[in-house]
């Protein structure tokens, strides 16, 4: 007798779809462009600072490539406990710099880096459980003013970048480069209106190369130095030399590392929102484990504190190409340019101001999509809107005055410093605040709260009698009987 096979009820997660190998790399590539400008930026500024020479300065580079590519791979392909599974490019963080260059200038050298890294990157490891268990205290409200957040303090990035990515260079801000951001910027918008459903979704990519052609022909694109350097290279375990224990670098990394958890948080639940699916405390925990072991590793070949790349969540909304899978091959990718300069070299030619173009429409989607969430909250008779004004408020402190903190401690201008961070832990103290601990709340709400727009004649009211309610439409009386309804002429009292 044959049996028949009941069908599968197994759901099929959004991130889990795959495009084939072909799509999934194409796509990956875009992604890799999107976040190449910012992952070597961060081993150029630490290079320089240390004084290194040009060639240990792309040892530098080839591995923040490297790592963020195996990065990559262990945050969207996961192991049991290591990696969320979701569509998260990884790479060294932005928000480290400022400390790293400090515990440089300190004296402490490249290697008292690396060792701040290392140990610090250890105890985040430890906490990150502790981190996973605050999801519950990420509501809309919260999730999406980060969202908002994370969108508008990358607008600076995008701004820098169309005006050529580097301030001392000549032409830096020129009507030039400007124009050829706009340009780059105009066309993904043409190609995504009368392209068809492939190209609309690879429009970021391919307004990059119509770029990059139009800036070869203006003379403002040089690949005349790809073929200079090695074609193949592997990073070397501690080549720039072991790493040196300096507590107050530790102290220092450590601040950051909190920050970093915070931020990564923030960009899990970001794209799980935009992908649409579900993001629990294990699968943060699981992502913060794999930012910190990644960072654990990354000194070993040369590399910093990796985390999250909140550009490319970006691009996860404009291109609606959900599939970590499509990260994934992002990672090879990024692994490849680690192991062969030449091809960094050809990415690295790409202009700037073409980058920029690209990142203004990406960036202000992240801020649209947080928009989208915060249109979802309940303002009504609560104090939301001014948990959102305030957040908001201190997340673009920072990006309106980057001096702001620079008179507090240390450790207290290290985290406000950053715009996510700082709206993250207003949002979320400001809700704990109004909305867990109620305690002490007025009846009234404040001006700052929305009110109701509904309004009920008072003569209503002369009629109830203790125990009168509403249930689904209807009044019913003490005893739960329905008190009918009739429409009374006026009698003139």
């Amino acid at each position: 007798m044959t049996k028949i096979q009941a069908p599968s009820t197994e759901i099929i997660r959004p991130e889990d779809k795959r495009l084939g190998i072909g799509p999934s790399f194409i796509y990956g590539l875009q992604h890799v462009l999107t976040m190449y400008g910012g992952i070597i930026a961060v081993p150029l500024i630490i290079g320089q600072a240390a004084g290194m020479n040009r060639q240990d300065i792309g040892l530098l580079i080839a591995a923040a490539l490297f790592m963020g590519g195996l990065a990559t791979l262990l945050q969207t392909l996961g192991v049991p406990f290591f990696g969320s599974q979701l569509p998260l490019v990884q790479g060294v963080s932005f928000a480290s710099v400022a400390t790293m260059v400090a515990i440089v200038n300190g004296g402490g050298g490249i290697q008292a880096v690396f060792g701040a890294v290392i140990v610090s990157a250890a105890i985040g490891l430890l906490i990150a459980p502790i981190f996973s268990k605050i999801v519950k205290f990420f509501p809309p409200v919260v999730t999406g003013t980060v969202i908002t957040t994370i969108g508008l303090t990358l607008m600076p990035v995008a701004a820098n970048w169309a005006m050529g990515g580097n301030a001392k260079a000549p032409g830096y801000g020129s009507t030039s480069n400007i124009l050829l951001a706009f340009g780059t910027l105009a066309i993904v918008l043409l190609l995504s209106k009368l392209g068809n459903a492939t190209i609309s979704r690879l429009s970021i990519l391919l307004a990059m190369i119509i770029g990059t052609v139009v800036a070869v022909i203006l003379g403002k694109a040089d690949f005349s130095k790809v073929g200079v350097g090695p074609f193949f290279a592997f990073p070397t375990p501690f080549h720039l030399g072991m790493p040196t224990f300096q507590i107050a670098g530790i102290i220092s990394m450590v601040i950051v590392v909190l920050v970093i958890l915070t931020e990564t948080t923030a960009d899990i639940l970001a794209v799980g929102e935009i992908v649409g699916t579900k993001v629990d405390s294990k699968r943060i925990a699981a992502g913060l484990r794999a930012d910190m072991a990644s960072s654990i590793v990354s000194p070993i070949f040369g590399s910093f504190t990796q985390s999250a790349f909140a550009q490319n969540v970006g691009l996860v909304a404009v291109t609606g190409i959900k599939s970590r899978f499509v990260v994934s091959a992002g990672g090879v990718i990024l692994v490849a340019l680690g192991l062969l300069p030449i091809v960094g070299r050809i990415v690295a030619a790409v202009p700037m101001s073409v980058l920029g173009g690209a990142g203004i429409v990406l960036f202000a989607t992240v801020a649209a999509s947080g928009i989208r969430t915060l249109a979802t909250v309940d303002y009504k008779n609560n104090m939301n809107l001014i948990i959102v004004a305030v957040a908001l408020g201190f997340g673009m402190l920072p990006i309106a005055s980057p001096t702001f903190y620079d008179d507090f401690p240390t450790w207290f201008s290290t985290i406000f410093h950053s715009g996510i961070s700082s709206a993250a832990l207003m949002a979320i103290l400001l809700n704990l605040l109004f909305n867990h601990l109620k305690r002490g709340n007025s009846e009234n709400p404040s001006v700052f709260a929305a009110g109701t727009d509904r309004q009920i004649d008072i003569s209503i009211l002369t009629h109830l009698k203790d125990g009168d309610r509403c249930e689904d439409g209807k009044i019913l009386d003490a005893d739960g009987r329905e008190i009918p309804l009739v429409n009374k002429p006026a009698t003139g009292h």
